[in-house]
């Protein structure tokens, strides 16, 4: 008995050790690119945050179909119309519809709507409604339609109800995720080729240059932003088109988001300039751009991505807050910061709490940023423990 316990225990051993060499071996070819993507699935909140991001993104390339009235259209007799939440059955049968809504006057003649579930909106799947542009094409099928719209609130469907001039909260959301992440996409783009090479330019030269780079970056970080903002915002001549006011926000963002990414490039190329690839390459006789951003760049890319990824966050913030104080995009731009820029009032918010619902989108947003910024950080290592 014992020599078969014996038997059977050493039988086990082996076949264990030889899964973890054959792992080892797996990891040991493994590319860097490899090694970086296996480290980051094994997190697993920045493997859903990352989900998260990508379908806001989706968003941005389909708002229009996925909108199911046209954010512009504006009805005074639709205002403040509660959200009508989607039902997938009636009973037991399937059927997507929605409870019709019926408007009365209470005491203070305000219109007071009340859901009628005996009476029911029917939804259509691919619907048509208004039309849009997608990829140049003309369209005017939707994820979600009614077979007859109509402009008033019994027979038109309103996810997230309306806002104060009647226009549909949930379609001007879509449109609204679309603006807010253009100008983040925008302005990381900016602030990722400033702060990518002034910084590894500062890093790799040293000496005056860096001095120079360094002094300019804390001169910028200095300057209070509140009020610039409101400077910069008393600047832009009120004519000014909704395109020029975007460009010209993106840009204001970008110069103060820059800074920080500059000074960890630099960080890095203070540190790699010694190593004996750095001076291999030099004593080959490559040149210092191809030194810069051949040879010593792409050993950290990771870590640029991670920061790119954190400062959108940034961005979006930012826009949000500036447009919401009413410095930055204004109607009928519709962004993040516009759509809360009605749910200022209080007496507003108390009667149609359904506006602060795009506050909850950029609480979201901004979280899963950070957490697929911090997944790609720890990813950075792929050799660490």
């Amino acid at each position: 008995m014992v020599a078969g316990s014996q038997v059977g225990h050493q039988s086990d051993t082996p076949g264990s050790n030889i899964s973890d060499v054959d792992a080892e071996g797996e990891i040991e070819v493994m590319s860097q690119r490899q090694l970086i993507w296996r480290r980051f699935k094994r997190h697993r909140l920045a493997m859903v945050a990352t989900v998260i991001v990508v379908l806001f993104y989706v968003v941005v390339v389909f708002a229009d179909f996925l909108a199911t009235n046209d954010p512009e259209d504006s009805e005074a007799d639709r205002q403040y119309t509660p959200p009508q939440w989607l039902r997938l059955f009636d009973g037991i049968k399937p059927d997507l519809h929605v409870c019709r809504l019926v408007g009365t006057r209470d005491q203070f003649f305000r219109k007071v709507y009340e859901r009628d579930c005996e009476q029911k909106v029917d939804i259509r799947v691919f619907g048509r409604g208004y039309e849009y542009s997608l990829f140049g094409l003309k369209l005017d099928r939707h994820l979600f339609g009614v077979d007859h719209p109509e402009l008033t609130a019994e027979d038109t469907v309103f996810i997230l109800g309306t806002d104060v001039q009647g226009r549909d909260m949930y379609s001007r959301l879509m449109r609204g995720t679309r603006l807010s992440l253009l100008i983040g996409l925008i302005g990381i783009f900016i602030s990722l080729m400033m702060g990518t090479v002034l910084g590894a330019v500062s890093g790799f030269y040293g000496g005056f240059v860096d001095n120079v780079i360094q002094r300019g970056i804390e001169i910028i970080r200095s300057i209070p932003t509140v009020p610039l903002y409101l400077g910069l915002a008393a600047a832009f001549p009120a004519d000014w088109s909704v395109e020029r006011r975007f460009f010209a926000i993106t840009i204001v963002v970008s110069l103060f988001a820059w800074t920080e990414l500059a000074r960890v490039v630099r960080g890095r190329y203070l540190a790699m300039r010694q190593e004996d690839f750095v001076t291999a390459a030099i004593t080959a006789g490559a040149s210092q751009r191809r030194i810069i951003f051949r040879h010593m760049l792409p050993s950290f890319y990771s870590h640029i991505i991670a920061a790119s990824t954190l400062n959108l966050a940034f961005m979006v913030i930012s826009e949000t807050t500036l447009s919401f104080l009413g410095l930055g995009l204004l109607p009928p731009a519709i962004s993040y910061g516009t759509l809360l820029f009605t749910a200022q009032n209080l007496q507003t918010v108390a009667l149609a709490p359904w506006l602060l619902i795009p506050g909850l989108f950029v609480v979201v947003l901004v979280l899963s940023l950070n957490f697929m910024g911090d997944g790609i950080r720890d990813a950075a290592d792929p050799y660490g423990s």
